[in-house]
């Protein structure tokens, strides 16, 4: 009978894996904080994109119900810079996606060489309950922020044809 080297908490199922080097230590870390500043300029121009469309929205709907008469020319101008900045926003959102997700690569790639594989397991966690029920599923925060310029276009549409109608 062989006997496994046991893992600092006792395991034998688990063996030691050596010390990374510095070096990629240092890389790894990097590479972590790199998207999480990424994901902090995300939440940044999302901020800036909601404080943007509300504005809009907020000047378009309160000029629309003040009886005053709003040019059709005037609310086809801020109904199309609101979808356009609706749209840039998704193009943002989805560029952040796609570095993210590269950067993301990048850690699971060295984490095999790490003791732990912190952001591998907490994802294989958070995605285990996959074929539940929709609210006791993990939902990407992405998948719902993406949303968000389509709503804001939706009622730039809604708005101009409300003032329209008027």
């Amino acid at each position: 009978m062989t006997s496994e080297p046991a893992a600092p908490d006792g395991d034998p199922a688990r063996t030691e894996v050596p010390a990374p080097a510095p070096e990629l230590l240092d890389l790894y870390k990097m590479a972590v904080e790199m998207s999480d500043r990424v994901s902090a300029r995300r939440g940044a121009a999302n901020a800036f994109f909601l404080s943007v469309q509300t504005a809009f929205i907020g000047a378009l709907g309160i000029t629309a119900t003040d009886g005053q008469s709003v040019p059709w020319w005037a609310a086809l101008v801020l109904t199309l810079a609101g979808i356009s900045i609706s749209v840039v926003w998704w193009l943002q959102l989805r560029s952040y996606r796609v570095l993210n997700r590269a950067k993301f690569d990048i850690i699971n790639a060295v984490e095999p060489q790490l003791p732990l594989q912190i952001f591998s397991k907490e994802w294989e966690i958070l995605t285990e309950n996959s074929g539940g029920p929709w609210w006791a599923s993990y939902t990407e925060l992405g998948e719902t922020e993406r949303k968000v310029p389509w709503v804001f276009a939706a009622l730039h549409a809604g708005l101009f044809i409300g003032i329209l109608c008027t």
